[in-house]
């Protein structure tokens, strides 16, 4: 996946929701999006790929792995 098509995921989504670590970032897209560059940073892992997994939940979008970040995806919170 390129990094424009990274940028594309973006579509229709209000909250992106990021896991690094232990720590999770949550931005809201509608009222403070990142510049491309920034969002890219987010969603590319090193290798220039789209970070694993990457789950669309509606108008969320969720990259990378934190077990309390899935947890709140099942419970839709």
């Amino acid at each position: 996946m390129t990094a424009d098509n990274a940028l594309e995921l973006l579509e229709g989504i209000h909250e992106l929701l990021v896991a690094k670590g232990k720590k999770i970032l949550r931005l809201d897209l509608r009222a403070d999006r990142p510049d491309d560059g920034e969002l890219l940073a987010l969603l590319l892992g090193r290798s220039g790929k789209l970070r694993a997994p990457s789950l669309r939940q509606g108008n969320r979008l969720l990259v990378g792995y934190n077990a309390d970040l899935m947890a709140t995806l099942v419970r839709g919170a």
